[in-house]
């Protein structure tokens, strides 16, 4: 019924990316989820300068050292 030099070939070119990116898609979406649910992503820890203000706020370092931490950042 349907011949490769009639146009269908094409079709099934196109149908054989679609299913690629579609389960591409589905596989991204569900690793995603887990990152998002085990909270692990990447980048999301505190910066160097978010713990000297930590370490500050618990007096374990004094404001000269604090500000010069600051600085050096």
């Amino acid at each position: 019924m349907w011949y490769v030099n009639q146009g269908m070939g094409w079709w099934m070119v196109f149908g054989v990316l679609f299913m690629i990116l579609f389960w591409g898609g589905v596989i991204a979406l569900v690793i995603w989820g887990i990152k998002k649910i085990s909270g692990h992503e990447a980048g999301g820890g505190p910066t160097p300068l978010d713990i000297a203000r930590q370490r500050y706020a618990r007096g374990e370092i004094t404001k000269e050292q604090f500000e010069q931490i600051k600085k050096d950042l």
